[in-house]
């Protein structure tokens, strides 16, 4: 199946540096073109795309506030954000408001082709620079209260054990090896923290964990 991409970006250049890349990838087409992000709303209701790769710095409404609005309901596209900028409050906000994955601008060309067959297949990404930015940002932020974990009391210990791990950023192969595990059981573990915590995806995942104080930011992440 070809998945379906609406680039939103106020440079018209980079636009359509983003359009030939992604119209010479295999299993990908760009259906559209948003230089703000009132108009990539506009254009995504009437072109449906899977994904919205989408800047964040744009006229008339940011990409933060776009993603909010296009990820309200869940039959929304899924939003990789790409941005020149990793500041903490980009991307904790951009997570907040619902985006799948985030990366920067310089990302190889490979990479960013990879991020948005990984998003289409409702998975989340984050490149290990944005996970450290991640745990900076909760590191400014006051310690969770001592209550116990409510959100969590229905996973499984070895569920938490997985649910740390990807909060430090491991990828499911890393996981697999750390915890000497299958790659299916792995990804069988993924499967029911999102059902459990109710996460759109892996993203969502991460910001669960450090909310919930399951993970402190004094903790480093994994290399």
């Amino acid at each position: 199946m070809t998945v379906r991409v609406l680039v939103a970006d106020d440079q018209a250049l980079l636009r359509g540096s983003f359009r030939l890349l992604i119209e010479t990838a295999p299993g990908l087409t760009v259906v559209g073109e948003a230089g703000t992000g009132a108009e990539a709303l506009d254009v995504a209701r009437a072109e449906r795309p899977d994904v919205v790769l989408m800047d964040v710095r744009m006229p008339e409404m940011d990409g933060i506030e776009a993603t909010r609005r296009l990820c309200s309901t869940s039959a929304g596209p899924r939003v990789l954000i790409l941005t020149t900028f990793d500041l903490d409050s980009y991307v904790y906000s951009a997570l907040r408001a619902g985006a799948s994955g985030f990366l920067l601008k310089d990302t190889p060309p490979a990479t960013l082709l990879d991020a948005i067959h990984v998003i289409a297949s409702g998975e989340g990404l984050l490149a290990p620079s944005i996970t450290r930015r991640l745990i900076s940002e909760f590191a400014r932020r006051p310690e969770p209260s001592n209550h116990p974990l409510k959100s969590l009391d229905g996973i499984t210990d070895r569920e938490r054990e997985v649910l740390a791990l990807v909060a430090r950023g491991l990828s499911n192969a890393e996981l697999a090896t750390h915890l000497s595990l299958t790659l299916a059981t792995v990804k069988t573990h993924i499967g029911h923290l999102l059902a459990k915590l109710q996460a759109r995806d892996r993203a969502q995942l991460v910001i669960a964990a450090y909310e919930s104080g399951l993970i402190h930011p004094a903790s480093r992440p994994a290399k």
